[in-house]
């Protein structure tokens, strides 16, 4: 279940406990020393430390009880090899294991099968490119950041293009109050044939537009401007605009 319902996994968000930094130093000396329960109750105290890192991977269509679970073996793997000699809180050692473990699998588990290397070199990158962001305070270049790895550019670029997600031909990329426009209608086959004529047919179709009419579409779909600012430009009402634009792209849909 998602994070805006009262359970995930099965287990009841609302009931979660907190542990104190003092508990979990207690604990986890008792869990060096083989206490079994004081381990279990370690982990069920830090559930919502593990519910807090999978919000960062929201949005992506994960299922977030998958995410979960994986979340818990990064943080069991945390209190399992947990330094108590080392001056840190648990929890910031915990996070980036958590993350880690979650990172390794939408790695591992991809659509799109991607070599471990390509994909380390990639996630190195991300990593150079947040400290020359942080160091700079601008983004740095391809160059620089492959500089900065000792990497010819061409494979930080391969590398940081392999792990971008698939987009598919149905996602849309333009709507605003009319007809949606998806991937699929910005793809075009320069080999066809019948482009030529297609475009052909659409300046015929436009240029039988009124000056008013070409002006709208120029603004709305070259300068990507919204109806409102283009009723605020040529002086009339965002009602008028939009009879106006979807009187022309019907004459256009038409002499197609």
């Amino acid at each position: 279940m998602y994070l805006n319902k009262v359970e995930i996994c099965g287990v009841n968000t609302a009931s979660l406990t907190v542990l104190r930094e003092a508990e979990k130093t207690e604990l986890l000396a008792r869990v060096r020393q083989g206490d079994q329960a004081a381990r279990e109750k370690l982990i069920s105290g830090n559930l919502r430390l593990v519910l807090s890192v999978i919000q960062k991977f929201t949005g992506r269509g994960e299922n977030m009880d998958d995410l979960f679970q994986v979340g818990c073996i990064g943080l069991i793997k945390a209190i399992d090899n947990f330094d108590l000699g080392q001056n840190v809180r648990f929890s910031t050692y915990a996070v980036p294991m958590i993350i880690g473990e979650i990172r390794r699998h939408l790695r591992d588990n991809n659509a799109i099968r991607v070599s471990r290397s390509l994909r380390d070199t990639a996630y190195r990158a991300m990593q150079v490119r947040e400290k020359l962001t942080a160091e700079k305070g601008c983004e740095p270049t391809v160059e620089e950041i492959a500089r900065c790895m000792h990497l010819p550019k061409e494979e930080v670029v391969l590398a940081l293009e392999a792990i971008v997600d698939p987009l598919s031909l149905e996602e849309p990329v333009y709507s605003d109050g009319g007809d949606t426009i998806y991937v699929m209608d910005q793809v075009g086959d320069k080999t066809d044939d019948w482009c030529w004529l297609e475009e052909l047919s659409l300046k015929d179709a436009i240029s039988r537009l009124s000056d008013r009419e070409k002006n709208i579409l120029s603004l709305r779909y070259l300068a990507g401007r919204t109806q409102m600012e283009v009723a605020q430009e040529i002086g009339i009402s965002q009602a008028q605009v939009s009879r106006l634009e979807k009187g022309a792209l019907g004459r256009i849909k038409g002499s197609m």
